[in-house]
């Protein structure tokens, strides 16, 4: 080849590049995405086939759709290993024109996809951040070995992946938190009127009733209620705001509205002993069971019998559910913690772990020593939290259930999905209180949907054939507390 047609050649496939650059940067949706990145790179690289990996923080490894037997598949291989894996680590190509003579070569992709690699070009996918993010490979180039051109223009070509990649990221995020948003303004809604429509009606028929047995200076103290009414109800016309502004204020100002109601009943218990006086402790005593919580300084709480306390509850209140809570308790030891917090967030997990298990199925409660701090897991085998919903699960007003179908059970029933506040008011409390949350889930592979449904009885499960099939996905939710000194 002469020196003007290599100019010409070098030229054209730059234009190429460019041309690639911007069709890749346009593409928004992440599937869509993959195998659009991978058809470029082969026709810009002159290459048989082309890969993607992308660096899953959580698992530590690297991962990447492929195509096998006319469907989408995913791979994954520990981070540290492969000529891949050592790319991602060093942050620099590594040019491969014979994989049988490299030792860091792994041949596990090409078992899972029938594909033989036979040289390979693979570069780090390095973001604005400086952070390698995953790599790109080029595998089996037509003509010739790959050369340091070729290194230019892939690196290049990454450029362009990795900046559609991280917008790809940012627009699913956005439709995750747009499809929370539709379920967070159905939910709020439905949460508070039935309960503003009780006290309402409950006030109106106690307001009647006071008034008619003429007790004095009644009339001011309901109409401080009526006005704390009022505020709860406007709250439901900014439930747009809620979702589009500051969360945090608003979830304040619902929790500061909810203890003025919780004041004002309780001050009406005492000026009213009759048969409203009953309604009023009722009500009073519904409030505060969500709500209240002692405020009483941090104490010393022996673990092991507070723990199968815990339990003991869960079992009695789910009734004729079939889940065995299983209890694996290191030896007693005391933990400091505000009781009444601390009792709120393990019913709570333990409730949501057994709304999401299916009858014959199981959940463990385990404790575990971790230096100076005692880390108790709830850990359930049931349908597992979809990787959207996970993103939100801590975020409040969040279920994985359409409202409808879950307001019609009752809690602890299977599939019952809760209110969508235990799991904010366990993230409120532990930051109030000194200890730590967090969670790890996988979704059954037979439901990988939030739309799909388990059939909420193992033996009724057309997937499997015993308990056992039952056993790869759940969730784990992990809170960590400090031990008390000298325990």
């Amino acid at each position: 080849m002469s020196v003007n047609q290599t100019t010409d050649h070098k030229l054209e496939r730059y234009a190429e590049l460019l041309e690639v650059g911007q069709i890749i940067t346009s593409e928004m949706d992440f599937e869509t995405l993959f195998p659009l990145v991978i058809r470029h790179t082969n026709s810009i690289m002159d290459t048989e086939a082309s890969s993607i990996f992308l660096y899953d923080q959580k698992t530590k490894e690297l991962w990447s759709l492929v195509s096998t037997d006319l469907r989408k598949s995913e791979i994954r291989i520990p981070a540290t290993q492969g000529i891949t894996g050592w790319v991602f680590q060093h942050k620099t190509y590594s040019v491969v024109n014979d994989t049988s003579r490299d030792p860091r070569f792994n041949a596990g992709a090409d078992a899972k996809t029938g594909f033989r690699t036979r040289n390979m070009l693979c570069v780090p996918l390095i973001n604005r951040q400086k952070e390698c993010i995953g790599t790109l490979q080029a595998l089996d180039k037509h003509a010739g070995s790959f050369t340091e051109e070729d290194v230019e223009v892939l690196t290049s070509l990454s450029n362009y992946a990795t900046v559609a990649l991280e917008n790809s990221r940012l627009y699913e995020d956005l439709k995750a938190m747009n499809k929370a948003r539709g379920r967070a303004m159905s939910h709020l809604s439905h949460e508070l009127k039935t309960p503003l429509a009780l006290i309402s009606a409950t006030l109106t028929t106690v307001s009647a009733k006071l008034l008619s047995d003429n007790l004095k200076g009644i009339e001011r103290n309901m109409a401080m209620v009526q006005r704390n009414l009022h505020r709860l109800l406007r709250l439901q016309q900014e439930i747009d705001n809620i979702m589009n502004g500051n969360a945090a204020e608003y979830l304040a100002r619902i929790s500061r509205l909810i203890e003025d109601a919780f004041h004002f009943v309780e001050y009406q218990r005492e000026v009213d002993r009759g048969t409203y006086g009953v309604v009023l402790g009722l009500l009073s005593d519904y409030i505060g069971s969500i709500y209240k919580v002692d405020e009483e300084s941090s104490e010393r709480l022996p673990a092991h019998k507070f723990l199968q306390a815990v339990c003991q509850n869960g079992r009695t209140a789910m009734t004729d559910r079939q889940v065995e809570i299983a209890e694996n308790l290191a030896d007693e030891m005391e933990i400091t913690a505000n009781r009444s917090a601390l009792e709120k967030v393990f019913d709570g997990i333990l409730r949501n772990a057994i709304e999401n298990t299916p009858d014959e199925g199981r959940i463990e409660v385990t404790t575990r020593v971790d230096d100076d701090h005692l880390v108790v897991q709830f850990r359930d085998f049931g349908t597992g939290i979809t990787p959207e919903n996970q993103k939100l699960i801590f975020t409040g007003f969040f279920h994985t259930q359409d409202t409808d179908h879950y307001s019609t059970k009752t809690p602890y029933a299977f599939n019952a999905g809760g209110s969508g506040a235990d799991l904010l008011r366990a993230k409120v409390f532990s930051e109030r209180y000194g200890f730590a949350i967090d969670f790890d889930s996988t979704r059954c592979a037979f439901i990988p949907e939030d739309t799909d449904e388990c059939p909420g009885r193992i033996s009724r499960c057309k997937f499997i054939v015993d308990e056992s099939g039952c056993l790869a996905s759940g969730t784990v939710f992990s809170v960590t507390i400090s031990i008390s000194e000298d325990s």
